[in-house]
């Protein structure tokens, strides 16, 4: 879906006011019938040899998705990764502001990155405890991750999106999106052995 939504978004800022599942098909590179299948899931109906309205599809998705509303957030690390993701402009299109930004490092501390300024982590519990943002976005190392993870929970953060390559320990009601980086790389190395298996590449006999 947010892959629909982006190819969407940039059809919407070029003037196109429709869009065939055909169209969505190609872009994604998969079958229409499939591209269909997915878009029924939001409710939404195309009009024959017309296709879907575009700005009609984008809300409908974002709906889906839940993304009509804005999603407030705070950034825990602002390392390599966290910078990385701050600068992430297409959060914006989804709906995803970054209030907050926290780290360790005094260095950093009180600076501004991507025009948002870098609080003091150990003031986390008094900026947040009023006002708990609805998701908190951990992007500290893995021997840090669950302490950090512990206050974020104790301040009334139900949803984690976590980056640290560990498995977090959260309360009953407490939902952890976790992010391995990793795993994509193992898909791929997968996918590499399986397509070349299927080239039927022959075996080089020893002699």
């Amino acid at each position: 879906m947010p892959t629909y939504l982006h190819k969407l978004l940039k059809m919407r800022l070029e003037g196109k006011l429709h869009v065939s599942s055909t169209e969505l098909a190609e872009y994604m590179n998969i079958e229409p019938i499939v591209v269909r299948k997915d878009i029924a899931l939001t409710g939404i109906s195309g009009q024959r040899r017309v296709g879907y309205d575009v700005n009609e599809l984008i809300r409908y998705i974002k709906n889906y998705l839940s993304w009509q509303d804005v999603i407030t957030a705070t950034l825990i690390g602002a390392g390599a990764l966290g910078t990385a993701l701050l600068g992430y402009d297409d959060f914006a299109q989804y709906g995803l502001n970054v209030e907050t930004v926290f780290d360790c490092d005094e260095n950093k501390i009180g600076k501004e990155i991507r025009g948002r300024e870098v609080y003091d982590i150990a003031t986390l519990e008094s900026r947040l405890r009023t006002a708990p943002p609805d998701i908190a976005i951990v992007c500290v190392s893995n021997a840090a991750a669950q302490q950090v993870v512990n206050r974020l929970v104790a301040v009334g953060i139900k949803y984690i999106w976590n980056f640290a390559n560990v498995s977090l320990r959260v309360p009953r009601g407490v939902i952890v999106q976790r992010e391995v980086i990793a795993g994509g790389l193992a898909m791929l190395t997968v996918k590499m052995k399986l397509s070349s298996m299927k080239q039927g590449d022959d075996p080089v006999e020893e002699e």
